[in-house]
């Protein structure tokens, strides 16, 4: 059996290998975009119906020789509980089920392959509601190379950029069950410099560490990336990169423009989601991102599913991701809320530009004597837990009651691995606390808040 660094520098020289093609896609003509599109999603079809029993009954009105992206719209849209629901129905490998993808992710301590080909991944997002995913071979390094391709564009024609180290560093999950680290992990190379800071750091460990790399790119969530912008505001964070790359989380306003203000560089928002991969990407010439066309279709809809304009705010979304076919999720809805703007990016790219994404914004806790917590340092625990259907997490003075519904297999055990973490970033006595309950508190809306607080939780 070959080690996991073998099978793992096999996929870098294959991700090597189809960058070249990726960074040319983002400047394919609509019509090569359209086309490639359509010879894509035939072939999701076809391999959906013939080796997908629960999909073969929602293709049973689609002619999938002759399959538009019109067509989409007769097919029944999907959700996460659909998903969890029917997933061995819906996976198209015979070897994998949820159960053994389940047991993968919770015994992950480091990245590591699936039968020595596949990656799985788990996501609560802001809705707390936990989805599994399986990527085959193919498709993780699309999906790496779909977020990483307007880096190495952008490289290539910013003479600023090509004449600086490139040395990059993201402040992001260190989790291996979250995308976001798993492929940093699979992908590491000499090529790339990335230097990696886990968002559940205490925030002065963070600051000394990036004084010490001086990175030309820094890369984050929006929520981690806003603590640095304040400390960079107060003279302790000295750095300065040329580019900001934002990502798994919504870029509000405020924190774009006090990040272009604090480290005067451009900032790039990318979407992406543990369903799909890279969604959208920004480029750094121009507001807003461009949708990923080649890599997924893209659906925004109002509360009933109907297709919004342009310049409209949507409800929500359905996703078809075009490149793993392992899993296919045909018109998967997530409950961001995304707007197409009509405009064309200064860079000259054919693909679709839209607004930062709104929705699943998820808010940091600050405790007593400025302790800092990113609810990435609760979700990493929560979502290891397969018997943790969702999740509410909220803010109390010493730490956090929590409620979940499904059946958690220890939750005293969530509890003390969850106060450990606590500790570590500086809270002398925490407490927490997990409660199973039939449902969660909703909002007006009918969505679920899963991070409330403390000062949301008593007003």
């Amino acid at each position: 059996m070959a080690s996991y660094e073998t099978i793992r520098q096999r996929h870098v020289a294959y991700w090597a290998q189809i960058m070249p093609d990726q960074v040319r896609r983002l400047h394919m003509s609509k019509q090569q975009i359209r086309a490639e599109r359509e010879r894509r999603l035939r072939s999701l079809l076809a391999l959906a119906a013939l080796r997908s029993p629960w999909h073969r009954r929602r293709l049973s009105d689609v002619d999938l020789a002759t399959a538009t992206e019109d067509d989409l719209a007769r097919i029944p849209p999907m959700t996460t509980d659909d998903l969890m629901a029917h997933w061995d129905e819906i996976v198209t490998d015979p070897r994998l089920s949820l159960a053994a993808v389940d047991r993968h992710v919770a015994g992950l301590t480091s990245d590591a392959y699936l039968l020595d080909e596949f990656h799985a991944v788990a996501s609560g997002g802001s809705t707390g509601r936990r989805g599994v995913f399986a990527y085959g071979w193919n498709a993780w390094a699309a999906a790496n190379a779909g977020f990483l391709r307007p880096m190495m564009w952008d490289r290539g024609v910013s003479p600023e950029l090509a004449a600086a180290p490139g040395t990059a560093a993201m402040v992001a999950a260190q989790n291996p069950a979250h995308m976001t680290s798993a492929l940093s992990q699979t992908f590491a190379n000499p090529a790339i410099q990335l230097r990696s800071f886990p968002v559940t750091l205490p925030v002065a460990d963070i600051v000394a560490g990036l004084n010490a790399y001086q990175p030309t790119l820094l890369i984050g969530y929006p929520t981690a990336l806003a603590v640095l912008a304040g400390e960079a505001r107060r003279g302790g964070l000295r750095i300065s990169p040329l580019r900001i790359g934002t990502t798994s989380e919504p870029l509000r306003p405020e924190t774009r423009r006090s990040l272009e203000r604090e480290f005067g560089a451009p900032v790039a928002n990318m979407y992406g989601t543990s369903e799909a991969g890279p969604v959208a990407v920004g480029c750094w010439r121009g507001p807003g991102m461009h949708l990923c066309d080649d890599l997924v279709i893209v659906e925004p809809v109002d509360s009933a599913g109907r297709a919004v304009a342009p310049g409209v705010l949507s409800d929500k979304v359905y996703l078809t991701p075009l490149t793993n076919p392992l899993l296919p999720l045909l018109r998967i809805e997530l409950s961001d809320q995304v707007m197409v703007t009509g405009e064309t990016c200064p860079c000259g790219s054919a693909h679709t530009v839209i607004a930062d994404v709104q929705g699943r914004i998820e808010d940091i806790f600050t405790y007593q004597g400025g302790v800092t917590v990113h609810p990435h340092a609760y979700a990493s625990v929560l979502r290891r837990d397969p018997g943790v259907t969702t999740y509410q997490v909220r803010q109390t003075a010493a730490g956090a009651d929590i409620s979940v519904t499904g059946s958690p297999a220890d939750p005293a055990w969530i509890e003390c691995a969850l106060a450990d973490q606590l500790r570590r970033l500086g809270l002398a006595r925490p407490s927490v606390r997990i409660t199973t309950v039939p449902e969660l508190d909703r909002l007006a809306s009918g969505k679920v808040r899963s991070f409330i607080p403390l000062q949301a939780s008593t007003s």
